[in-house]
């Protein structure tokens, strides 16, 4: 699986180092917001990306930041012209909301000729965004509220974000951290990374890998586009993938993990209300809390019996299932590799 996890690290990496390539130049303009008590912020832009900060320290501002094609440097006389040419750019404040506007004056402008607009913007921290690219990436960060943002073109960075927060991307990966109650992010090209978060937790990726560590609440997450690796999750989490395996660690949820591409671990240190996992072409290595009371039902090929290991259990135990329970039975433990071996422990 480290393969897949590489590859999707890297593209995050990539993506972010884009949506942040305004961070060292000098903005095209900028406009102070110190006077406008902003609590929304509404930003279109066909060709660039867009960063939206709660952060304290930070003058409430926006700035634009505009490149010419393949990312060349143009001066402000030759901005300007292409602006007036081709371009409409706009930035508003109507009833405490931020409207910021960049689209193409005509459908077909000139590639030879395009540029584009970028903006990065500081607010208070209590902001609700509301975010559209099909251009660039998109990153927010030290923010309270409902956040909506879209982009076709790049990665999507959030960091320290609570409330309604939803975020779709067909072209990059996705980090999301530190942030809390009710996240739903999805993306078709790119793998995605989770740290530090609690809450409602919807996680969706066709092109990537999923790395989750850190995570507390209801969380499904998955992937038909890679792997799954997972440390350090309690309360639930509803994981699948069909394009890679599955390596859960530290795990005290109720979990149910599946994979049609792979072998799965999955290491428990507490089961929560049930345990289910299914692996149909590889291997399962279950390792089960010693003293919890479980109710087995788990099948393979061979199942690997260590019953020196275990005390108190009743049942049958057979070379190609166990059905019964340890230390009187409780929680419900299912797993199944239909075309593989089944390695049970219990530590």
């Amino acid at each position: 699986m480290k393969p897949y996890f590489l590859l999707f690290v890297m593209a995050c990496k990539a993506i972010t180092a884009t949506a942040q390539d305004s961070d060292n130049r000098t903005p095209y303009l900028t406009k102070s917001l110190a006077n406008d008590a902003i609590n929304s912020v509404v930003v279109n832009t066909s060709a660039g990306g867009i960063s939206v900060s709660g952060r304290s320290g930070e003058a409430p501002r926006v700035e634009v930041y505009i490149r010419g094609n393949n990312n060349r440097e143009l001066s402000k006389e030759e901005i300007k012209k292409r602006l007036d040419e081709d371009y409409d750019l706009s930035i508003d404040v109507v009833n405490h909301e931020v409207r910021a506007n960049a689209k193409a004056k005509h459908d077909h402008t000139d590639w030879r000729q395009s540029i584009s607009i970028s903006f990065k913007i500081f607010v208070p921290q209590q902001t609700s965004t509301m975010l559209r690219t099909s251009g660039g990436g998109i990153r927010l960060d030290n923010l309270k509220g409902n956040q909506n943002f879209t982009t076709s073109g790049g990665g999507l960075q959030v960091d320290k974000l609570s409330g309604m927060i939803k975020g779709v991307t067909s072209g990059g990966g996705i980090q999301v951290s530190n942030s809390d109650d009710n996240i739903n992010l999805e993306t078709s090209g790119g793998g995605i990374i989770a740290k530090n978060c609690s809450g409602k937790i919807r996680l969706e990726t066709s092109g990537g890998g999923l790395q989750l560590e850190g995570l507390k609440g209801n969380i499904n997450a998955t992937t038909s586009g890679g792997g799954v690796q997972g440390n350090n999750i309690t309360g639930e989490l509803i994981t699948s993938t069909s394009g890679g395996g599955i390596d859960l660690k530290q795990m005290d949820c109720s979990l149910s993990a599946s994979t049609s591409a792979g072998s799965l671990h999955a290491q428990m240190k507490q089961v929560g209300k049930y345990l289910k996992l299914e692996a149909s072409s590889g291997n399962i290595d279950l390792q089960l809390p010693l003293k919890q009371g479980l109710d087995l039902d788990i099948t393979g090929d061979r199942v690997n019996q260590h019953p020196t290991t275990i005390s108190n259990f009743s049942g049958a135990w057979e070379k190609d299932r166990i059905k019964g329970s340890v230390n009187g039975g409780g929680i419900p433990v299912k797993a199944d590799a239909s075309s593989g071996n089944i390695n049970v422990s219990f530590n």
